[in-house]
């Protein structure tokens, strides 16, 4: 009887030491999650059910919402393209990575130091699908166990890949043989070791050729191509613009420079209602390939031991100011961004976080979470505290803005900027433009209707933005 108590109690330690008890499996979803981020083109912050959009259907982004953690002020550091996307890669400013504007970044990028090969070095399969955006070369790179990326911009109907170093067409819309990619590598990964998989759309971007020097040029009339089965459902609707639509700048002499051939900006210039509309079925692809995804994720499942992020490159213009396409400005509309997230052992349900959050902070929170050690150089921040339900002892009250000229949109090709934008107050310092600077108090003109830069009642905070602002350029 001694022997077999005896028997029993190593048992019992073995199975403590072997982790085979279920508080134990906590443990390791807690510290070793898998990793779905769904990054999509273009999309702005309020362009999905839940977020306020007056007629759009998007029952799987809003289910993020409800089982996830909602960042309601989530920016990004540079609103364009390709410094966006490496900085979401590499957690730094662009400055700093050097990912500064859409032309064909494509050699750099081959170098960037980013948050997959981390993730691969920690035992982590990572898969790359989709858009890559920094130059037209859509060859494998590093830190991807798995590629497949489109080729230049990608095609909305029948798009050209390179699969692990494979050129090849495969057949249909650009949205469903993306999240196809995905639930193969889900399937793949999914009983094997924790996977980290990076799916980057073509949608919301309209389909557009760039040539080799980065010119690009829109094909067809709006560009925008939703899935066949969503064409036209949203003909009749109109969309709730905010109150900073279709007004001419009358305060913003960088916006009201002549430029032959093109008019002043305001009703003519504005995003047209027909592009809102596509742009709105667009997205129903991607929500019913999110939606495919979880329920993958659910059916294997796996679902609540992966962490699933929803996120944006950078927002758009529904004619705020007049705008259109130049979604390059410093502006509310072109700086904040989606961030959802899902993963109910660290994250309350129904929660949101307030903070501003950028996407700088991805990738030192996602090398946290897989049990590594974000680089000291990093720009970004952790936010793990948050998902956890608890404010760190410090966080930033501000955060920088840049962008640097290029050759692809005439209006803003010398309307490079560095800025500041801080829980109030916003300073936009143009470097090419002589006395054409911007400053607003958010608090007061949340529309960012009133140039307040010659106001004296703001002298001292904007030289303290100043100051600021050329602190942080020299980090």
């Amino acid at each position: 009887m001694k022997e077999l108590y005896i028997n029993l109690l190593l048992c019992l330690v073995a199975c403590i030491l072997f982790s085979c008890n279920p508080a134990d499996e906590d443990e390791y979803i807690i510290s070793k999650p898998n990793i779905v981020f769904v990054l999509v083109d273009d999309l702005r912050w309020d362009e999905f059910g839940a977020a306020g959009h007056n007629y759009i259907q998007t029952p799987n982004i809003d289910r993020m919402v409800r089982e996830g953690m909602w960042f309601k002020n989530a920016f990004a550091t540079t609103p364009l393209c390709s410094p966006s996307r490496a900085s979401y890669l590499t957690g730094k400013y662009a400055h700093n990575h050097g990912i500064t504007d859409n032309t064909d970044r494509s050699e750099l990028s081959h170098r960037l130091q980013s948050f997959p090969i981390v993730l691969d070095s920690l035992g982590y399969a990572t898969a790359f699908i989709g858009k890559w955006h920094m130059g037209n070369d859509n060859t494998p790179r590093p830190g991807f166990d798995f590629w497949a990326g489109l080729k230049g911009q990608g095609e909305a109907i029948d798009p050209m890949f390179n699969e692990n170093g494979t050129e090849l067409t495969k057949n249909g819309y650009v949205t469903d043989i993306l999240t196809d990619y995905s639930l193969q590598f889900i399937n793949a990964h999914a009983s094997v070791e924790p996977f980290m998989l990076y799916v980057s759309h073509k949608g919301l971007h309209p389909n557009m050729h760039q040539d080799a020097t980065g010119s690009i040029s829109k094909i067809g009339e709006g560009g925008f191509i939703p899935a066949e089965r969503h064409k036209g459902l949203y003909d009749d609707q109109v969309f709730d613009r905010r109150p900073n639509a279709f007004i001419t700048p009358e305060d913003k002499p960088a916006l009201m420079r002549k430029i032959e051939g093109f008019p002043e900006y305001g009703v003519e210039t504005a995003t047209p209602e027909q592009d809102i509309r596509e742009r709105a079925e667009m997205l129903l692809a991607i929500d019913e390939g999110l939606g495919r995804i979880l329920a993958e994720l659910e059916e294997l499942g796996i679902l609540d031991q992966t962490l699933v992020i929803f996120a944006s490159d950078h927002g758009y213009w529904y004619g705020e100011h007049g705008l259109n396409e130049e979604r390059r400005l410093g502006y509310e509309e072109g700086l904040r961004i989606p961030v959802l997230m899902r993963y109910p052992p660290m994250i309350r349900m129904g929660s949101t976080c307030s903070e501003m959050v950028l996407n700088i902070d991805m990738a030192p929170t996602l090398i946290e979470l897989a049990g590594g050690e974000p680089a000291a150089q990093m720009d970004g921040e952790s936010i793990v505290p948050y998902m956890e339900g608890n404010a760190p002892d410090t966080w930033r009250n501000s955060f920088l803005i840049e962008y640097y000229s290029d050759t692809v949109w005439p209006r803003v090709v010398t309307m490079g900027y560095k800025g500041l934008r801080t829980e109030r107050y916003k300073y936009i310092q143009y470097t090419e433009l002589e006395g054409m600077d911007e400053f607003y108090d958010l608090e007061k003109d949340p529309y960012e209707l009133s140039n307040s830069i010659s106001d004296p009642e703001y002298k001292d905070v904007i030289f303290e933005l100043k100051t600021l602002l050329q602190q942080n350029l020299n980090k």
